[in-house]
C-alpha cells in the first residue's frame, strides 16, 4: 500500500526503542481550585455526592493545548457512575478560553473524550494535557474548538486513579463520565460556566464510542444538559467485529486493552484464572503502558497464545460467569446503535439532536463494516446523521483531518443553525 499507517510507523519504531493521600468523601464542590495533584488521582475511597459533583480541582496550565490560547485550564475530580450503577470516581480536564463568548447566549461546552491513549496510570489525558507525559494527540483537536470560544470538558474516563484500570470501550462507563465531566465543570469555584449553557459530544475511537455513548445516555440519565449534537469518528461500534481484525494483527495493542478493560469492570467474570504466564504477563504490560508502548508489546499478537487452552475468541465469548452471564453477552452491552431513536419513540435511548459520524477513504484499524453499519443503525433509527467517509486518510490522521469539520459542525449547532443530514 502507499500510504502507510501513521500508527504502523510509530509502533515499529516503539518496538525497538511520593505516598498519594486518599481523598475524603465529598459532595459539595470545593472552595477553591488548590487540590494537590496526588489528591486528584488518589484511591477512589468512600463515594458520597451525585453524579457530576466536583470533588477537587486544581489550576493548571495546558501545555500541550497549541495556539497559544489565553485560558483557564482545571484538573477536575468528580463523581460519575458505572455501568452497574456504582458511583465511582473519574479525572479529567476543563479548559475555558478567557476570550468573551459573543455568539448569544451563555458559553457552550464541548464535552470530549480523547482516542485511545493506554492504561497506564502516566496515560490520563490531563496528566499528558498538562505535559506531565506526552503520548496523545488530540491537543490540536481541543485547540479547533477554543479557537471558537468553545469550553472544553474533556474526561479521562474511569480507570486513572490509584489503584484503578481504566475501563477502555466500556459504553455505560464512558457515556455516565462524558456527560458527568461538564456537570462538574459548571461547579469550578469561581468558573464561569453556567447551567444553560449549551452542550455538544465529540470523540474519535475510542472517543467516537464514548461520544455516540454520550448521545444515546443524554436524555435519559443528564436530562438538565441542553446537548445539541454530537460528533463521532472512527468508531469501533460492534465491539466483537472490531476484536476480530484486531486479533493477530499490527494493532492488537487495541485488544489488549479492550480485554483488560471489560475484566477491570467485571473483575466477578473468569479471566485471570484463564491465563497462562504469557497472559499474566500480558495484564501488567497493559497495565504500565500507555499508546504506542502496548502497541509495540502486542505487535501481532493473538489471544489463543494468551490462556491456558488456548482459546479463541469466539471460545471466550462462550465462557460464563457466576450467573451464567457470559463473557459475549458483556461485549455485546458495548455496541453502540442498538433500541436507539427519536424523542417521540419507544426506544431505550433517545437522541433529539444531529449526530455527525466520519471515517476515512483509508481505515485500516476498525472495519469498514461496523464504522458503516453504525451510521446505517442511527439513520434507520430516524436520527439526524451527516456522514462522511471521504477523508483521504487512515486511522490516525483522519483525526487529524477532520478536526476542522468536527469544530464547525458543533459551532453551528451553538449558533442555532439548521442541519438536514444525509441519510
Amino acid at each position: 500500500m502507499r500510504v502507510r499507517s501513521v500508527l504502523t510507523a510509530a509502533v515499529v519504531g516503539a518496538a525497538t526503542a511520593v505516598p498519594l493521600a486518599v481523598a475524603a468523601p465529598a459532595s459539595a464542590a470545593p472552595l477553591l481550585c488548590n487540590a494537590s495533584d496526588d489528591a486528584i488521582y488518589a484511591e477512589q475511597g468512600t463515594v458520597s455526592g451525585s453524579p457530576g459533583d466536583l470533588l477537587a480541582c486544581r489550576e493548571v496550565k495546558l501545555s500541550n493545548i497549541p495556539g497559544d490560547i489565553p485560558m483557564k485550564g482545571y484538573k477536575v475530580r468528580y463523581v460519575s457512575t458505572d455501568a452497574k450503577g456504582a458511583k465511582g470516581v473519574v479525572t479529567g480536564t476543563v479548559a475555558i478560553p478567557n476570550a468573551a463568548w459573543t455568539k448569544g447566549g451563555s458559553r457552550p461546552t464541548v464535552a470530549f473524550n480523547p482516542g485511545t491513549l493506554g492504561s497506564g496510570p502516566q496515560c490520563a489525558f490531563s496528566k499528558q494535557l498538562a505535559g506531565q507525559f506526552v503520548d496523545m494527540y488530540e491537543g490540536g483537536n481541543l485547540q479547533r474548538f477554543m479557537e471558537k470560544g468553545h469550553a472544553v470538558a474533556a474526561t479521562d474516563g474511569f480507570g486513572y486513579i490509584k489503584g484503578q484500570v481504566h475501563t477502555y470501550v466500556n459504553g455505560l462507563n464512558a457515556g455516565h463520565a462524558l456527560l458527568d465531566v461538564v456537570r462538574a465543570s459548571r461547579q469550578i469555584p469561581f468558573g464561569s460556566l453556567k447551567a444553560d449553557g449549551k452542550v455538544a459530544i465529540a470523540g474519535y475511537s475510542e472517543g467516537g464510542h464514548a461520544s455516540l455513548w454520550g448521545a444515546q445516555l443524554a436524555a435519559s440519565y443528564a436530562p438538565e444538559l441542553n446537548v445539541v449534537g454530537a460528533a463521532a469518528g472512527g468508531v469501533p461500534g460492534d465491539l466483537k467485529i472490531t476484536a476480530k481484525a484486531l486479533n493477530g494483527s499490527l494493532f492488537a495493542g487495541f485488544l489488549a486493552d479492550a480485554l483488560i478493560g471489560l475484566n477491570a469492570q467485571y473483575p466477578e467474570m473468569p479471566f485471570n484464572e484463564l491465563m497462562n504466564d504469557a497472559g499474566k504477563r500480558a495484564v501488567e504490560d497493559v497495565k504500565k503502558n500507555c499508546l504506542y508502548g502496548t502497541l509495540a508489546v502486542f505487535l501481532g499478537a493473538k489471544v489463543e497464545n494468551f490462556t491456558k487452552d488456548k482459546l479463541t475468541l469466539d471460545q471466550l465469548y462462550a465462557v460464563k460467569g457466576p450467573d451464567g452471564t457470559t463473557w459475549g453477552e458483556i461485549v455485546d452491552r458495548q455496541k453502540v446503535g442498538v433500541d436507539i431513536g427519536t424523542p417521540g419513540s419507544a426506544a431505550k435511548y433517545k437522541i433529539g439532536f444531529p449526530v455527525f459520524q466520519y471515517r476515512g477513504w483509508l481505515e485500516e484499524i476498525i472495519p469498514h463494516e461496523t464504522e458503516d453499519g453504525t451510521r446505517d443503525a442511527y439513520c434507520k433509527a430516524g436520527i439526524n446523521t451527516t456522514w462522511r467517509n471521504t477523508y483521504m486518510a487512515e486511522h490516525l490522521s483522519t483525526d487529524w483531518a477532520a478536526a476542522r469539520d468536527v469544530a464547525s459542525f458543533l459551532d453551528d449547532r451553538f449558533t442555532g443553525k439548521t442541519v438536514k443530514g444525509n441519510c
